[in-house]
């Protein structure tokens, strides 16, 4: 009597999604999912295009800093959008997104911060894992100008992901060969950093 065959791992949800970016990622399609993602997340998507760039830029090289400028642009111009909400909605949908991040009762103490370290927040929260939407909302609540707003948010925001498109360029084979090796404890590290500005966001500033 012949023996069961072997059984096959099953791989969990991270793998497979690992996975399927991997193998989508030069799809014709590929940048416009990365390029919503980058959009909303600027202004009240929670998942931010990090997510998407890192596998999408490890699977052709090539294109890394090609897919850093889609992230940039998407990422301003969803910007935009937060900061439209926080000028002319925020009686409504802006409050209620700040609200989530613990800034609902902050608003006289954010425009005085804005009036003066404006530039500061912008550069320095765009470039960290606090999410970048909340500084686009109360940007635009503050009254703070727009045009300095938009080059702020294409120098912070493009440093952020062409920084990434950088180091996947030079060192793309090592962290590739960490991801497979290391997934789920990479997600996990992503995660805790994302999670931790939260919390930075909410329980520091």
């Amino acid at each position: 009597m012949k023996g069961k065959p072997p059984k096959t791992k099953r791989r969990g949800l991270v793998r497979r999604y690992y996975e399927w970016t991997m193998r989508h990622a030069q799809g014709p399609h590929a940048w416009i999912t990365l390029a919503l993602v980058s959009f909303t997340e600027s202004s009240f998507f929670p998942i931010p295009g990090d997510l998407f760039l890192i596998p999408m830029a490890l699977a052709d090289r090539r294109r890394a800093f090609f897919l850093a400028g889609i992230c940039t642009l998407a990422s301003v111009l969803g910007g935009i959008l937060g900061y439209a909400i926080g000028a002319w909605l925020y009686d409504s949908v802006g409050h209620w997104l700040i609200s989530i991040y613990g800034y609902g009762d902050k608003v006289e103490w954010f425009r005085a911060l804005y009036a003066k370290y404006g530039a500061w927040i912008i550069l320095i929260k765009g470039l960290t894992p606090i999410p970048y939407k909340v500084v686009t909302i109360a940007s635009g609540f503050s009254g703070y100008d727009l045009g300095t707003f938009i080059m702020l948010s294409f120098i912070t925001r493009g440093a952020r992901f062409y920084l990434l498109a950088t180091l996947i360029y030079f060192f793309g084979e090592r962290v590739r060969d960490f991801l497979e090796r290391r997934l789920e404890l990479a997600l996990a590290l992503f995660l805790i950093i994302v999670v931790g500005g939260f919390l930075v966001l909410r329980y520091v500033f």
